[in-house]
């Protein structure tokens, strides 16, 4: 089919979409033309074969042939060359519709509920039912069908992969005029472009004549992910096997990807509907299956509690042997859980075993993947399992406002476990945020794109995979030469985080003001307070002898109020014990913590608190952290299981020396009395790739400014002059 035959096809069905309006607003075109569109396509490739098949299925019935045999009999009859089943059983086509007028209705529904299993699933998920009610009571239906006679979609004029193109047109513009819903299903086509040069490059075998590989989403929404892979794979083999393979949870994207799959004569029955993680009806579609190429745009910033009980329950149960044994994500971004999913489905790799040939994935996130969770929780840990195996390869920073529903900066993600040896041990990251042009017009939140030739520039400086590569890029309308490539070793993402530690230093006076604090202590309150809960009598006693006690302990430290402001706690303890014990009161430990915390305030003058054992107190309001990177020569993995309650020893003694020399250097020149309590130390992994791009830039000289200013009170005072004449 040639480009002008293509868009006078798409020009017509754009021009019919119209016709819509009133009963449907634009955004709403696509429930409608898309499978009206499928619906015509199917008519035409069946349509000389028509009463064949009719023949082939009233013999079939009188033999009373088994549903299995009669579906692939019939597919046979209807088109002998396709490798799946398509036919239609009903008397009805397009032209045979029009012929009657009145029942155009019931006649399209039993013409749709006459076709193939296959083709009758994906429209019953579009719900094209309900549009053909609503658009016969408005009198649109036969308009519309009549419309789509005259759209020539036969095979002669479109073939399969041609036909698939121009219905991937139609998907993406369609959902281009769905601003406000397009973010929720479909990832700008530019983008998917990207992500597929990226991904492959550097792939030698997959453009070798008769290679057989496997690509797969997790989330495929109406499949561009796929079909964009499919389309740069055979534009440069088109001897290649591909078998795509797909899940989506949402019913009419699944509808939109299976429609163009069987448009092109593609199995699919490897497009699953259901939810990949788990949301306890449905399930991982391909379970215990593995793909070479593996590509994404999982939802991010959206919460995952409907597949919480599912995912967590994975995660305690098999650790590792399932999905999720690194960590699980905060509830409200599960996007780190489809991207432990797809490397779950990696295959293994061994150099020069075909039957081990690794897996690649490239995965578009939002900003909270690189660097969200705590050192030791759920996101990071992730990012620790990924980095410390060496999957993490590369990752590119995107311009914002690329999306439909969302101006946020995005980042594509490239992992994989068959890394080149000169890429071993180290992780790209490129800095993309500059590669766009404005589009003519926006599109909701999507006002930049990325034209062909900054997708081939981002893959070239991807590919040549250089530390400190530069280019020209406009900044505030001016060219300044940035540099647009970094590589870094995988361990300078990591640091571990120690608990620096100071002690507690208490001054404590028997005050009436601070005697008085003791009402706002738990243990104290308490003792007037009785744990009975039905006897009324010994409630009124036990709280009256309460509050004798509570009396007795006021009346006790306010005898120590002579002796003023203590400023050691242990010689504050020894003279209570002893008061106590002449006036007859006993203090529980409890009791006597509630005292301290009443008494007793911070005083950096004061003596070192103590325990039991002599050691200091650590003061948790003087708590602080530091952050130590890991050193140079650091072998990883690291020698700490993953984990929030992992115990660290074997951490601990690897990286003792190092932290007590960062501690010696760095904090006790300013606090002298700090300690690390070693215990409290934990690993983290963040990328702050925005850091290692960022260029500092002096502010204007003072005078500069001034004189911008002078320049505006000039302005400001002529145009006042200029009110008051």
């Amino acid at each position: 089919m040639n480009t002008q035959t293509h868009e006078a096809l798409k020009g017509k069905i754009w021009e019919i979409a119209n016709r819509l309006r009133g009963p449907y607003r634009p955004p709403q075109y696509r429930l409608v033309m898309l499978p009206m569109v499928v619906l015509r396509r199917l008519d035409c490739v069946l349509e000389p074969t028509k009463d064949a098949v009719l023949r082939q299925l009233e013999k079939l019935e009188a033999q009373q042939m088994p549903q299995a045999a009669m579906d692939r009999l019939l597919g046979k009859a209807a088109n002998p060359n396709r490798k799946h089943p398509l036919y239609n059983t009903s008397p009805y086509t397009f032209a045979r519709l029009l012929g009657d007028a009145e029942n155009i209705a019931p006649n399209l529904v039993s013409y749709i509920n006459g076709f193939s299993p296959t083709a009758r699933r994906i429209f019953e998920r579009f719900k094209f039912a309900d549009q053909i009610e609503k658009l016969d009571a408005s009198n649109r239906l036969f308009t519309i069908v009549k419309a789509m006679a005259d759209v020539d979609l036969h095979p002669e004029r479109i073939d399969n992969l041609q036909m698939g193109y121009l219905f991937e047109h139609l998907v993406m513009r369609f959902n281009e005029q769905a601003n406000e819903e397009a973010g929720d299903h479909f990832t700008p086509r530019e983008v998917i472009r990207l992500m597929a040069n990226l991904i492959y490059t550097g792939e030698q075998d997959v453009y070798k004549p008769g290679i057989y590989r496997t690509i797969y989403d997790p989330a495929c929404g109406t499949g561009g992910m796929l079909s964009e892979s499919e389309k740069l794979i055979l534009s440069q083999n088109e001897r290649a096997q591909l078998a795509l393979h797909g899940q989506e949870y949402n019913d009419e994207s699944w509808a939109i990807c299976c429609s163009d799959m069987l448009i092109k004569d593609e199995d699919t029955s490897s497009i699953v509907l259901g939810d990949t993680l788990g949301d306890g009806k449905t399930r991982d579609g391909f379970e215990g299956k593995r793909f070479h190429y593996m590509l994404a745009n999982p939802p991010f910033g959206v919460e995952w509690k409907d597949q919480k009980t599912q995912v967590e329950n994975e995660h305690k149960t098999l650790g590792f042997s399932g999905r999720f044994g690194a960590g699980l994500p905060a509830i409200n971004d599960g996007s780190l859980l489809f991207l432990q999913h797809m490397i779950a489905k990696m295959h293994p790799y061994q150099e020069g075993d075909e039957d081990r040939p690794g897996s690649k994935i490239a995965i578009v996130f939002n900003g909270s993947p690189l660097f969200s969770g705590d050192a030791g929780s759920g996101p990071s840990n992730i990012r620790r399992w990924i980095i410390e195996n060496d999957w993490l390869d590369a990752i590119v920073a995107l311009p914002d406002q690329l999306f439909y529903n969302t101006g946020i900066f995005t980042y594509v993600w490239l992992v994989t476990n068959r890394k080149p040896p000169e890429r071993r041990g180290r992780v790209q990251l490129i800095d993309g945020t500059r590669f766009y042009q404005k589009m003519k017009k926006s599109l909701n939140n999507k006002r930049n794109e990325i034209s062909e030739e900054q997708i081939r520039l981002l893959t070239q400086v991807y590919g040549n995979y250089r530390d400190g590569e530069t280019a020209e890029v406009q900044i505030n309308g001016q060219t300044e030469t940035r540099v647009i490539s970094r590589i870094f070793e995988n361990r300078e993402f990591g640091f571990l985080k120690i608990t620096v530690e100071r002690p507690l230093r208490l001054s404590l006076e028997a005050t009436p003001e601070r005697i008085a604090r003791l009402d706002d202590q738990t243990a104290f309150v308490n003792l007037a307070i009785s744990k009975k809960r039905k006897d009324q009598a010994q409630i009124e006693r036990e709280t009256e002898e309460g509050k004798k006690q509570q009396a007795a302990i006021r009346q006790l430290l306010a005898s120590l109020e002579s002796q003023g402001r203590y400023m050691d706690r242990a010689r504050f303890e020894a003279d209570l014990t002893a008061a106590a014990k002449r006036a007859g009161v006993k203090l529980p430990a409890a009791i006597k913590k509630a005292i301290f915390a009443a008494l007793g305030e911070r005083d950096p003058e004061a003596e070192i608190c103590r325990d039991s054992k002599g050691q200091p107190e650590p003061d948790s309001e003087l708590r602080d952290t530091e952050n130590i990177p890991l050193p140079p020569g650091t072998a990883l993995p690291l020698q700490m299981d993953f984990g929030p309650d992992k115990p660290n020893d074997r951490l601990i003694v690897a990286f003792r020396d190092e932290i007590d020399a960062y501690v010696a250097r760095e904090v006790l020149p300013h606090v002298p009395d700090a300690w690390v309590d070693y215990d409290k130390t934990k690993v983290g992994y963040e990328i702050p790739i925005n850091r290692h791009f960022y260029v500092y830039k002096p502010p204007r000289p003072l005078e500069e400014i001034e004189a911008d200013i002078v320049q505006l009170e000039e302005e400001i005072a002529g145009l006042l002059k200029g009110l008051v004449a």
